[in-house]
């Protein structure tokens, strides 16, 4: 059996590299340049099963109408779907979640069901991230494959997510502290605009967050802001 894990987050390349290493009865390929994946390499591969974990970009379709494509969503779809997960479901207060392993079709997030697994979101969101690669290579992946999982449709309400943009960082005013918290280390990850306050012709810019005794203890970064940012 082939298997191309396509990702570009250093955390799912570990556990990818790891993945092959340890599975002698499985040929592993591994993409981590979005601009590699085109239909003539994984032509070249024939894989029969092509894996996206952590994966912000669109998929073409001539690779997923001939190929066997599966992204991984947090959240229990069709709750959740769209942009920013993980963001939406902090800063609505959500404290557990779903990973939802999906078949890729033309829709965003609208792909029949192969399984779902729990996953909850306390720390920071590298930390989460680590948490969903650990359950996607080490649970997931294998499921899929070892017992040959056929999807089926998705089921529910659905609600939809908006893709969040650097200027959603901003804490506002009318923000509570666990709030406040939550906005950090929702956005304390490799690659995430840090939540931030303006102060005057500076951005205050905040991680590695902790919440205790009713105060937040927090690394800030002063930057002098661009006039044409």
């Amino acid at each position: 059996m082939k298997v191309l894990i396509v990702t570009v987050k250093p955390w799912n390349i570990k556990k990818s590299i790891q993945l092959k290493k340890e599975n002698k009865n499985i040929d592993v390929f591994i993409i981590t340049d979005k601009n590699e994946l085109t239909y003539e390499n994984i032509r070249d591969i024939n894989p029969d099963y092509i894996f996206f974990p952590h994966w912000s970009w669109m998929i073409p379709k001539d690779i997923y109408s001939n190929f066997n494509c599966i992204v991984f969503h947090m959240t229990d779809l069709p709750f959740g779907r769209g942009g920013s997960p993980l963001q939406n479901l902090m800063s609505r207060g959500i404290k557990d979640t779903k990973i939802s392993a999906i078949k890729v079709d033309g829709g965003i997030d609208t792909g029949d069901i192969y399984l779902k697994e729990d996953l909850n979101l306390n720390g920071t969101a590298e930390e989460i991230f680590i948490r969903a690669s650990n359950i996607v290579f080490e649970k997931m992946i294998p499921q899929i494959i070892d017992r040959k999982i056929e999807p089926i449709k998705q089921q529910g309400d659905v609600v939809s997510f908006k893709r969040r943009t650097p200027k959603d960082s901003e804490l506002d005013t009318s923000f509570d502290l666990e709030k406040i918290y939550d906005y950090i280390r929702m956005l304390d990850a490799e690659g995430y605009p840090n939540a931030f306050i303006e102060f005057g012709n500076y951005r205050l810019e905040f991680s590695r967050a902790s919440l205790k005794n009713n105060k937040i203890i927090a690394d800030v970064e002063i930057v002098e802001v661009n006039e044409n940012e």
